[in-house]
């Protein structure tokens, strides 16, 4: 098991790579660590955070998918209909854009921390982007 420190905002969770569920997505995206961006509140998806990516390529292809990730999963869409983009749901989570709803790879899963997860979806719906680093722990 790969583990995970997270830092979004004044927030650290621990978590672990979904290395058995996605292996490919795993192993891309362990090349781009540390992973820096900034969080904002979802659009349409209901209770979650996301960093919008614009055209970024992964390299990777769905496995593991669901378009509604359980709080504290992360998933990553590889592109395609809308912009390549990682979500971290923390509370009920449709996933979905402008163009409809999409299905991402859940690669992520919290492991501790989880009882700031509404915490952190608040700040970012009220007080704007947040900064999260994702690092191997």
């Amino acid at each position: 098991m790969t583990s995970i420190k997270i830092t979004a905002g004044p927030f650290v969770f621990e978590a672990r790579l979904e290395t058995k569920l996605a292996p490919k997505t795993c192993e891309a995206f362990l090349k781009f660590l540390p992973f820096k961006s900034k969080i904002i509140h979802v659009r349409w998806s209901g209770e979650g955070v996301w960093m919008p990516l614009g055209d970024m390529d992964f390299g990777i292809e769905y496995e593991n998918n669901t378009s509604y990730p359980a709080p504290g999963q992360i998933i990553i869409y590889p592109g395609g209909v809308s912009e390549t983009e990682i979500l971290l749901a923390y509370g009920g989570v449709q996933f979905a854009s402008k163009a409809g709803q999409l299905s991402g790879n859940h690669f992520i899963t919290l492991t501790s921390g989880l009882e700031n997860l509404t915490s952190l979806g608040k700040l970012a719906l009220w007080e704007g982007a947040q900064d999260i680093v994702i690092e191997l722990a």
